[in-house]
């Protein structure tokens, strides 16, 4: 089990690398995207899969955006970018990918069954997985900007040089 969070923490680290290249911060930054992402991705894989009541994916979400918004507020001071900076890669390897595939493949099929059983079946699956994979965006978010309006002045005053005594 050790290996899998390992594991899952390096490959979500690498994802936030990519994602946060697109934006080109400063270099001092990539670390941080990559210490975020993989605390928030491997910190939700524990919660859904390990412990004696593994959590639901939606809740475990939360968390994890949370804590990835902490230690995105938190490490913005020693990179001196801006919290979101850090935090916006991080999460995006959290994006329910597989529930939004699911659920336009049961929209899909919804529109092209046949019988009403197999309507009602694909209809349901649609629903489900359209509904988790909204709920989980939405865990995402919120779990991310709160960090950022609670610690709105260490989030906001991260660029700015530290200020030195004129003597």
């Amino acid at each position: 089990m050790i290996l899998d969070i390992v594991q899952d923490a390096f490959f979500a680290a690498i994802a936030a690398i990519g994602f946060s290249a697109i934006s080109h911060p400063p270099l001092r930054a990539y670390w941080a995207c990559a210490l975020t992402a993989a605390v928030g991705h491997s910190l939700r894989f524990i919660l859904v899969n390990c412990g004696p009541a593994p959590m639901h994916i939606v809740p475990a979400t939360l968390v994890a955006a949370l804590a990835v918004g902490f230690l995105a507020v938190f490490l913005s001071p020693l990179t001196r970018t801006p919290a979101e900076t850090g935090l916006f890669p991080a999460l995006l390897p959290m994006i329910p990918g597989i529930y939004a595939y699911k659920s336009f493949g049961g929209l899909a099929m919804c529109v092209l069954s046949t019988s009403s059983e197999a309507f009602s079946h694909y209809l349901r699956l649609f629903a489900q997985n359209g509904l988790t994979c909204l709920a989980i965006l939405l865990a995402l978010t919120i779990g991310g900007t709160i960090p950022i309006f609670i610690f709105k002045k260490i989030s906001f005053h991260a660029t700015r040089a530290p200020r030195t005594s004129r003597t």
